[in-house]
């Protein structure tokens, strides 16, 4: 599908992979419609979207956890621009805690976002295009969708919960002969985003980005690619994908490898941090950030510095043992 003058819908656009996302489809000359539960980030966000040529936006303030205004949401896409070809499902929070002691309310906030929100989100993009006969949807998971983590189960949970309406609404959609529709999901290693610094938690600890921390353009860009060529599932970041592949084969290893390395690098062993439940239930003030402070374009940067670095030295070696032959 041709990804220049799509019209693309997207949830959490206010912060984070969401807002990477809006911008990366705006520098393409898209027609980015924009929702969250903050105005005043999501007009940030239109206006940078609007700084490239071509490019259209539209704030429509939403809270995903109700169906009606994600109804609501589609409708609005539709009456202005005539269509929905790209919806992206990116909204999401989450909750830090032994299981025991988060509160259930909590609990239950976690899913209502990040599971009922992918399903209003779902719906209402499905409904236009099994009109049209056209679209890709696409779900943002997590790598925690597939290695779970101690505390941060119900994240987890949610985060599976989405791998599996992804691969349901394809089955649905294959067997509808609806060829023209695709359902994407993708799983995120760590990224360089709010996420952490906003999250609820029980702890004790604050919450830091479990080395290594990608960027979300990073992510940003493999959303792009899946509108052009539309794939099942991807997994965004080298790391990641090997934990994915490694817990096919050696499950219990890789569950007590994650769970020394949570409690080693993504709770701060220096650092403590009082209860407290985030943007679970209020959105944080303010105009909002793709950013998070934890370094993911530096961090990748320098990893492929050290890894060309590393292949030059491999090449010149290979070559002075030519050379002595």
């Amino acid at each position: 599908m041709r990804v220049r003058d799509s019209v693309v819908v997207i949830t959490g656009a206010s912060s984070g992979i969401g807002r990477a996302t809006a911008l990366a489809f705006a520098r393409k000359g898209c027609t980015v419609v924009l929702a969250a539960r903050r105005a005043e980030a999501l007009e940030a966000v239109r206006q940078e979207c609007e700084r490239h040529r071509g490019a259209k936006a539209l704030v429509v303030p939403t809270d995903v956890t109700d169906a009606e205004a994600v109804d609501e949401l589609a409708r609005r896409a539709v009456r202005r621009f005539g269509r929905i070809d790209v919806w992206v499902n990116s909204a999401a929070v989450t909750v830090f805690g032994p299981f025991e002691e988060v509160p259930l309310e909590d609990v239950r906030r976690v899913l209502d976002v990040n599971v009922m929100g992918y399903v209003h989100g779902a719906r209402a993009a499905l409904r236009v295009m099994r009109e049209q006969g056209r679209g890709t949807l696409v779900n943002v998971s997590s790598i925690v969708g597939v290695v779970s983590q101690p505390y941060t189960h119900v994240y987890g949970m949610s985060k599976h919960a989405v791998r599996a309406l992804g691969a349901s609404l394809r089955q649905e959609l294959l067997l509808d002969r609806a060829k023209h529709i695709h359902v994407c999901t993708v799983l995120p290693a760590t990224i360089d985003t709010p996420l952490f610094e906003h999250a609820a938690n029980y702890t004790g600890r604050k919450p830091v980005a479990m080395p290594p921390v990608y960027s979300p353009e990073r992510v940003a860009r493999t959303i792009v690619d899946l509108v052009r060529v539309p794939r099942r599932e991807v997994v965004v970041g080298p790391m990641g994908r090997a934990m994915v592949l490694e817990s096919r084969v050696m499950p219990g290893r890789v569950e007590r490898m994650m769970a020394r390395q949570v409690d080693r690098t993504h709770l701060s062993r220096k650092e403590s941090a009082p209860a407290g439940r985030g943007n679970l239930h209020a959105p944080a003030p303010g105009e909002g950030a793709a950013h998070g402070g934890w370094g993911g374009r530096r961090r990748t940067a320098m990893r492929r510095l050290t890894t060309v670095t590393l292949l030059v030295g491999a090449a010149a070696g290979v070559a002075r043992r030519a050379r002595a032959r």
